[in-house]
């Protein structure tokens, strides 16, 4: 039996442009809930089969596949509805690190009703991978430690991930500036997201 589709918001751009911070402040207002994709995944035990493949990836910077992530996500995302944190009824999604692809944005259709794409934007390829070795010391994330992991990241970004904004109407994408304050960021997300939650909240 086909699931409901749920309603969601994606918060994309390249490593390090701030999806993880933007995506924990606005999880924390009534009516989000925010998953990322990599809190997910880290949140798998290393010693396991998932966690060994995963790791098989993570570990050189490349795209775990396909079919295992959606399913990880999923399985992260049914949880959280369990244990009642995420409200599928009436919270919207806000999801960061998912899709990477086209493929897999193609295999979300079935899970989630995109309401919003807030792209995060910068022009300073350096100035976030500071950002993400910054957050490597801070958070103990020894993926964000390796420059040549990272730097490889920002070419699968650029080969396969930005393709995924073409998949979505042109009407729904927002271009944000990520480079700023925190908040300054914070205030041009919520500009284009008190919309959609008010219609949400209104049933439209």
């Amino acid at each position: 039996m086909a699931t409901e589709r749920r309603k969601a918001v994606l918060l994309f751009g390249a490593p390090g442009v701030g999806k993880g911070t933007q995506g924990r402040i606005l999880g924390q207002i009534p009516g989000f809930f925010h998953l990322s994709s990599g809190d997910v995944f880290r949140s798998i035990d290393i010693e396991s089969p998932e966690g060994q493949e995963i790791y098989k990836y993570s570990s050189r910077g490349e795209l775990v596949p396909d079919d295992l992530s959606i399913r990880i996500w999923k399985q992260g995302l049914d949880a959280r509805a369990t244990l009642s944190m995420y409200k599928p009824r009436k919270d919207i999604l806000i999801l960061d690190g998912i899709p990477r692809n086209i493929q897999q944005a193609n295999i979300l259709e079935q899970h989630i009703d995109v309401l919003k794409v807030l792209h995060l934007t910068c022009s300073d390829e350096e100035e976030m991978i500071h950002r993400i070795r910054h957050r490597a010391i801070r958070e103990n994330r020894a993926d964000d430690a390796n420059e040549t992991v990272i730097r490889r990241r920002f070419e699968i970004y650029r080969e396969e991930s930005a393709l995924v904004l073409s998949c979505y109407p042109e009407e729904i994408v927002a271009h944000i500036d990520a480079i700023g304050s925190p908040a300054g960021v914070l205030l041009a997300c919520l500009e284009q997201l008190v919309p959609v939650q008010d219609a949400h909240f209104r049933g439209e």
